[in-house]
């Protein structure tokens, strides 16, 4: 009970075109336009559902709020108080934000970095199947994880298992935390750096197939791969990294595994079985004995 996934980020973005181009030629991925009160704002159709990524135009490339689904407006009551008893203001959201969303029930809080965190209950199926881009079927099934970076790791963590009640599934010393709130390995990561940012959001695929041929459609259309095809160690899910207009990586992938109540939590070690080459410096990366 309590927080059931992620549902959706909102980004501020400089370079709206830049995304839909990548979205759709590039990863296959359909939008939609829509407004919130007098705002105009890109929605990407992962899934059957309303949205998972909302891109509004800015001047600066920023995240704008993280979207939780909570089970029930009473496990939304019980959650708002256990952040309003460690110490957080919880807000309502407005009519048109639950419109946005479709949710039902909507209220935020802003995070020990700054974040906009929201929790909102109902998510409205706006279609049976997602309308995708010439060639881009099939494709992706969700919204999987993020990563946050951020120099308030310990913070963060209070936050997401103290109080949000997420449980820590593996971890690599001294600073990467891996955390899941219900069967899938993780839904946030929780990684130490001086300036806090999105490090990426992981788009989940059907098959290896879907991601290879995204992996092709990417290498085509000259997108920039920041991170090759590879396997991680921890969650076992084979993916590869486009980094975005704004700057950080989406993570195409599929086959991540599930872990149980009896699941202990361990140092897991090296990143990855095989691949995921960096085209830059890794910043979470270790020396190794």
């Amino acid at each position: 009970m309590g927080i059931r996934k992620l549902g959706y980020v909102g980004l501020n973005v400089t370079d709206v075109d830049a995304w839909i181009d990548l979205l759709g030629r590039t990863l296959g991925i359909g939008v939609t336009q829509a407004k919130s009160g007098t705002e105009e704002v890109v929605l990407a159709e992962l899934d059957e559902f309303k949205y998972r990524v909302a891109l509004y135009r800015s001047t600066v490339d920023t995240p704008r709020e993280v979207g939780w689904i909570v089970d029930s407006p009473s496990e939304l009551d019980r959650l708002a108080r256990r952040l309003a008893d460690a110490g957080f203001s919880v807000v309502e959201g407005t009519p048109d934000e639950k419109e946005l969303r479709g949710a039902t029930h909507l209220r935020w809080f802003t995070d020990p970095v700054g974040y906009r965190v929201e929790l909102a209950v109902g998510e409205a199926k706006a279609r049976t199947g997602v309308a995708r881009p010439v060639g881009g079927q099939p494709g992706t099934t969700g919204l999987g994880h993020l990563v946050l970076a951020s120099p308030k790791v310990a913070e963060l963590r209070e936050l997401y298992e103290s109080v949000l009640e997420f449980k820590l599934t593996d971890y690599r010393a001294p600073s990467l935390f891996f955390l899941r709130c219900n069967s899938t390995h993780h839904s946030i990561a929780l990684a130490s750096a001086e300036e806090p940012s999105i490090h990426h959001l992981e788009f989940d695929h059907a098959s290896i197939d879907d991601v290879g041929r995204a992996y092709d459609r990417a290498k085509a259309n000259d997108a920039p791969i920041s991170i090759s095809l590879g396997r991680h160690m921890n969650d076992k899910a084979i993916s590869f990294y486009v980094q975005n207009p704004s700057g950080f990586h989406l993570e195409i992938g599929c086959g991540g595994i599930e872990v149980g109540e009896d699941w202990v939590p361990h140092d897991f070690g090296v990143p990855n079985v095989w691949g995921h080459h960096h085209t830059n410096a890794n910043p979470f990366a270790q020396a190794q004995p």
